[in-house]
This record gives C-alpha cells, structure tokens and sequence, in this order.
C-alpha cells in the first residue's frame, strides 16, 4: 500500500511538471503590450492579435500600455469590440509620464475593464474630423452625435463619467490624470507597471456581467513583441515616410525615362514607389491628389517630347504641389506630413525635375559633334573641281569625295548637306 501511494505522488508529481511545461498552467501570466503610435489597421491588426493570444492563453489580464495622439474611427472600432469580447480583463494604463489617450485612445480607455494613468498624463479631445473634406454641417452632426452615443455608451458599460464622455467628443475636452480619477473616468493612477500590479491586484472587474477578481500579485508579466511584418507595416504608415518614398520614386523613374539605361535611378525609383503604395493602401488618403501627384510627373515626361518652353514643367510643378497639399490634407493631425516636411520636399523634387528636364531637353536639341550627322551644315573648300561628276574636298580636317548639283571650281567654299556612304554632297557658299 505504502508502494502504490508513493508511486502515485510520483505519477502526480511527473503529470504536473507535464502539464505545466505544456501551457495548462500559463493562466498565471500578465501580458503586456505597449502601443506608442496612432491607431491605424496595422495597429489595430496588432492588438487583436494581443487579445486573442491572451485569451488563448487563459492569462490573468492584458496590459496596454497606451500612448497615441489618435487615429481611425473604423480602426478604433475593430479595437474597442474585441476588448469588450475579451474573457480576459484588458486594462489600459496610459503611461509613460508625458503620454496621452487622444481622440481615438479616449475610446480605448472607456472601453477598458480597468483603467489607469501614470502621473502627468491626459485623455480626451476626442472630436471627430472628417476625412475627405466633403462633409457639411449636418453629416458632422451626424457622425459627432454618434461618436458621443457610443462614447456614453461605453462609459455607462464601465461605469465612468458619462458626462466627460460626452464632452470629449463634441467640445474636444482634455483632462489630467488626476481630474479623470476625481471624475471617475480612470480608477487609479499607477507610477509604474509594478504600482499598477500591486494596486490593481484584489480589484474586480465586470466581464459578461459577472464580477472577476484580478489575481495579480505574483503573476509572470510576458510583453508581447511586435512581429517584423506589424514593425515594417507600422513604418510604412507614418505619412511623412510615405509621402518622402512617393515623391523619391516618381523622381528615380523619370530620371531613368529621361536618361534611358542609367539603371540605377529606376531600380531605386521602382522600389520606392512600391514601398509608397504599401504605406498608401493602409492610409486613409485623396485620390484625387494621387492622381494630380502622377499628373505633374506625365506633364514633365511630356516636357521631353514637346517644345512647350517650360510651360508643361510649370504645369508638371503646380499639379505636385496641388496634389501634395491634398494627398493627406483632411486626416488627423497624426495622419498628416508634417507641413515644412511637405514644403521642402515638393521644392526639392520640382527643382530636381526641372534641372533634369533641362538638361535632357539641351542634350536631344544640340547638334551631333560625331558620327554621319556630325558633318551636316559644316563648311569646307573644293581641293578637285566638284559637280555631278566626283571630286574632292576639305572639310573638319579631312579630305573627303564630293559631288554637287552644279559646277563647283577649285578653291572654292562649300556647304555640306548630305552624306551618302563615303561621298559628300555639297552646295556653293554664298558669300
């Protein structure tokens, strides 16, 4: 009997390593994610992934460490539904000090089972901006007065200050970390991660209407790391990056168009328009300032092939200031280039455009100094009488066959005209 319980513990003791080195035991981890951008899809992509993986791995509660000055609506919305989906206490801690939940961040945080701020932090200035331009007084009442319900409606989830959310989209109110926590809107202000551990830890938080204690003390905090592909991606949305990588590529192309066989300047050009059009399918841009964008590098292509005496280049440059000042215009602050960014960058470029124009233009209209054409229009003197019949002359140095349409004596000067073979044919000077 003593045998057989010995051998139990064993058997137990072996399952329990077992089941622990095969994940059964990782409810006790914290996973934490840090986001430090505007809310755009590959942002959103990312923290979906971070809450589904927290929830497959039954951990204790997900940390987002939040610090954005907004973004997208559609992007947010994806975000703020799969926290309220969640079977895992997500809580959003804006920290570091300095850090914000602007715009789209404010609905984050509402949304949150648990929400914290480190010192010197703020939320708000959620007030929507319409993307395109179009839209009149009554659609942005419209969209606003969406955005306000479904702001209240979280914050009535959660039981936070109605009013504040309220007031944050439609007068774009922002408050400090302690004015949210004597308003209700967070529940705590936490230095750091461990001040938040320790203060979040005995807390309970409402999860499909039941009342969860969050068990933190102790708990293993996993950061989630983003992947290569979520790293490039997120690169490829700043706007500045974009917008640098679009001009810079119409710049390599038409180098290569304009001096066809340099390689180099296409290869770079193609690679980085590419890039651009990655960074353009996930931002939210005017195709109409794309199109005038592409339209001022046709206009100098075709400066090339017409004799406009710089009026398509003229054309060519105010089409990619148009279009450049379009491209972007109406996203959020975040979302935009950078103003003297744009500026120096559109002159940069059109200059460049200009100067390559210029000096392809001057290369296709200057005469030929060599070869067959090279000879054409140049003067010499009859050295053996010429006329239908051959003779010769002296022409660049060289004594060359010539025949003429009429008799031409010797010492006399003659204009070249044509060059057939081996044999000039030539014309008198009139003197």
């Amino acid at each position: 009997m003593r045998k057989f319980l010995e051998f139990l513990k064993l058997f137990s003791f072996i399952i329990g390593v077992f089941l622990y080195s095969s994940g059964f035991c990782k409810e006790n981890k914290v996973f934490l994610v840090k986001i430090d951008a505007p809310i755009t899809p590959v942002i959103a992509n990312f923290l979906i992934y971070s809450i589904d993986l927290a929830n497959k791995e039954n951990a204790k509660a997900l940390i987002i460490e939040l610090d954005t000055p907004g973004g997208l609506v559609e992007s947010t919305r994806e975000i703020v539904k799969e926290i309220l989906q969640s079977k895992v206490p997500v809580i959003v801690y804006v920290s570091p000090s300095g850090a914000r939940a602007a715009s789209a961040g404010t609905f984050i945080l509402l949304a949150s089972h648990l929400a914290a701020m480190a010192p010197g932090t703020r939320v708000g200035a959620a007030h929507p901006i319409e993307l395109t331009g179009k839209a009149d007084e009554k659609v942005m009442e419209k969209i606003t007065n969406d955005l306000v319900t479904w702001a209240k409606n979280l914050a009535q989830m959660r039981k936070r200050n109605e009013k504040f959310a309220e007031e944050a989209v439609k007068k774009s109110r922002s408050i400090t970390e302690t004015e949210a926590l004597s308003l209700g809107v967070i529940e705590m202000i936490a230095k750091d991660l461990d001040d938040l551990i320790q203060k979040a830890h005995g807390r309970s938080v409402l999860i499909n209407e039941k009342s969860i204690p969050l068990e933190l003390k102790g708990s293993e905090i996993s950061e989630i790391k983003e992947d290569l592909k979520t790293k490039i991606l997120k690169i490829l949305t700043n706007p500045n990056l974009v917008y640098f990588l679009l001009m810079l590529g119409l710049a390599g192309l038409y180098f290569e168009f304009s001096h066809p066989g340099t390689i180099f300047p296409g290869v770079i050009g193609a690679i980085c328009l590419i890039l651009a059009l990655v960074g353009l399918s996930i931002l939210p841009v005017n195709y109409a300032g794309l199109a005038l964008i592409i339209l001022g590098g046709i206009l100098f292509f075709l400066e090339l092939q017409v004799a406009s005496h710089g009026l398509l280049a003229l054309g060519g440059t105010i089409c990619l200031l148009l279009g450049s000042l379009m491209l972007f215009g109406k996203n959020p602050p975040s979302l935009r280039v950078y103003q003297p960014f744009l500026y120096t960058v559109i002159l940069t470029v059109s200059a460049a455009l200009v100067g390559i124009t210029y000096l392809a233009v001057k290369t296709l209209r200057k005469k030929p100094v060599s070869g067959k054409e090279a000879l054409i229009d140049k003067m010499g003197k009859v050295i053996e009488d010429v006329g239908p019949e051959e003779g010769k002359i002296f022409v660049e140095g060289e004594i060359w066959k010539a025949i003429s349409d009429e008799y031409i004596p010797k010492g006399k000067k003659v204009i070249v005209v044509e060059k057939r073979g081996l044999v000039l044919k030539v014309k008198p000077l009139k003197e």
